[in-house]
């Protein structure tokens, strides 16, 4: 199972937004997707981790559907 960020209707934004002046401090709200990650080999994995370093983000490789 793999989560991003969720999107939300103004009633559950607002929602959120409630709690974070409550308890002072950011919160994020991600979902569930349906995607399986896999094994990459070294050289794959080499791949993904530079392209990961270059973006600064994190990249998941996953089973295609």
């Amino acid at each position: 199972m793999l989560y991003s960020l969720a999107t939300l209707e103004q009633d559950k934004l607002k929602a959120i937004q409630a709690l974070e002046k409550e308890i002072g401090t950011p919160v994020v709200a991600l979902e569930s997707i349906d995607a399986d990650a896999v094994k990459l080999g070294d050289d794959r994995l080499k791949k993904l981790r530079n392209l990961e370093e270059e973006l600064g983000v994190v990249l998941v490789a996953v089973k295609a559907q």
